[in-house]
């Protein structure tokens, strides 16, 4: 599967256009995480938790974006992107989407 933030692909010709391909997790926190985070807030720097967590979601939407875009036929998703969203107090979505197509 090729995967592309852009528009189209070098040196390849889009045959059809498939439709949207999808994939999303949602992700909540989790004490352990929230007590270092909380000790992190008071000497400052990053938190890596967090960014483990975000990282992770990432990559399982991804995953799941690429599994829909093969139901469908798919040799590529284009024009990749990424949101977020919050569910509740502590639970966030990341949605990965993009265009699937068919390539010559």
């Amino acid at each position: 599967m090729i995967l592309s933030t852009t528009e189209s692909i070098p040196n390849k010709e889009i045959k059809e256009i498939l439709g949207i391909a999808r994939g999303s997790t949602v992700r909540t926190r989790n004490i352990v995480r929230d007590l270092i985070a909380a000790l992190k807030n008071v000497v400052g720097g990053e938190i890596e938790e967090y960014t483990k967590l975000q990282a992770y979601a990432r990559e399982q939407a991804m995953e799941r974006m690429i599994t829909d875009a093969n139901k469908i036929g798919a040799d590529a998703i284009l024009n990749i992107r990424f949101t977020t969203s919050v569910i509740t107090q502590g639970a966030s979505e990341i949605l990965a989407y993009g265009t699937a197509v068919s390539l010559k």
